[in-house]
């Protein structure tokens, strides 16, 4: 959390500030109106074929019309069963061609074949969520490419992308992340500037019939806090959050991200963790330590191993699928109920990440009617 002495600084000069959301949006409009009650609907049942997972059901005016899940129906999602999310996106763009260095979203428009058939294979492997990849695409990040102009078409056309490969079988996640810049005093950016920009872009994925919105490989606390706060003031959609780290919990900017995410819990984060980073051999600590101080579905979406540089300068990661899933099962275990791959991993890791789901949840089933049975026989005894 900010210290006493910079919490005034980062105050804006229309009284904004972290932790209490404006009336309203970048455009003056009044925030939208949540769409809530519509569990009944969405978390009906969990269905999975043998060959394919169906995941999450969703009627079809949830997402064509523009609804969306709130806090607490994202976090029913979690409570049968883990959630699985998908894999890496951008280690896979650049194995299907995408150059180094140029702007992920444009190339992703050029070549929307690419994301459709990977985020398809990551639905036929088990996830039950994939993330619409508008990763940078918000007014700060687009501004250093000279693609400001550009914001708006690419939230929404890439939310479509995403959603024409899954369709409402399974959940579509509207992605943000990181500027790259702390605010400050101890950067350039200050919080109305961060605060648009989010703003902003959160209501491009609103419109554009994201199911809920997720935060990902952000570097420090108070950005997170300006994020969950600029999606307060546009939408009652669901917001979680994960942070990049180091093996002990370090955040890049500063700061422990155990705390960090108690704090993003009490704004009303309706998941937080950790991505990237690391392999999940890692990471066991860093889960459990957060899952001791949460209440609210922890988020594990780890990279396949550690990576390295082959003799014809390919990136390599140190993990296949088995054994990338050995140690998420560890992470499972130590409380991690959000789950997924980052860099490196492909709809194999996801595939073998899911068989370790499903053999759980078969075994928690059974020693439940076990329970039951022992329970019911007591009673009659």
């Amino acid at each position: 959390m900010l210290r006493d002495n910079e919490k005034s600084v980062i105050k804006s000069e229309t009284g904004r500030r972290p932790g209490v959301s404006a009336c309203c949006d970048m455009t003056g409009k009044q925030p939208k109106a949540g769409r809530n009650g519509l569990a009944q609907e969405l978390f009906s049942v969990y269905t999975w074929s043998a060959d394919a997972a169906v995941g999450v059901r969703l009627p079809e005016h949830v997402n064509m019309r523009g609804g969306f899940m709130n806090k607490e129906e994202f976090i029913r999602l979690t409570q049968e069963k883990p959630l699985l999310l998908d894999g890496a996106m951008g280690s896979n763009l650049l194995l299907a061609g995408m150059p180094r260095g140029v702007c992920s979203e444009q190339w992703i428009l050029e070549h929307p074949e690419v994301v459709e058939k990977l985020q398809r294979d990551y639905m036929e492997a088990g996830s039950q969520v994939v993330y619409a990849p508008t990763f940078m695409a918000n007014r700060i990040s687009m501004d250093n490419m000279g693609l400001a102009d550009q914001v708006e078409r690419f939230n929404r056309e890439i939310s479509k992308i995403s959603r024409r490969a899954v369709g409402d079988r399974i959940l579509v996640a509207g992605d943000m992340t990181t500027c790259g810049k702390m605010l400050e005093p101890g950067g350039p950016i200050s919080y109305n500037e961060l605060f648009d920009a989010y703003a902003e872009q959160i209501r491009y994925l609103a419109d554009a019939g994201v199911d809920f919105i997720i935060g990902e490989t952000l570097l420090y606390e108070e950005e997170a806090l300006v994020l969950l706060d600029a999606a307060a003031s546009v939408t009652d959609m669901a917001v979680c959050c994960s942070f990049t780290v180091e093996g002990d919990g370090t955040m890049p900017f500063g700061g422990n991200v155990v705390d960090a995410v108690a704090n993003l819990e009490l704004m009303g984060a309706a998941a937080a963790g950790i991505n990237c980073s690391m392999g999940p051999d890692q990471a066991l600590a860093v889960v459990g330590n957060m899952s001791e101080r949460l209440s609210i579905p922890v988020i594990a979406k780890l990279n396949a191993g550690m990576p390295d540089i082959s003799d014809t300068g390919e990136v390599v990661y140190s993990m296949d699928a088995d054994r990338f899933a050995y140690y998420m099962e560890k992470l499972l275990d130590a409380g991690a109920s959000v789950v997924g791959g980052c860099c490196g991993t492909t709809p194999a890791y996801i595939a073998a990440l899911k068989k370790v789901i499903d053999r759980k949840t078969a075994d928690k089933n059974g020693s439940d009617r076990k329970a039951a049975d022992k329970t019911a026989a007591d009673r009659e005894m």
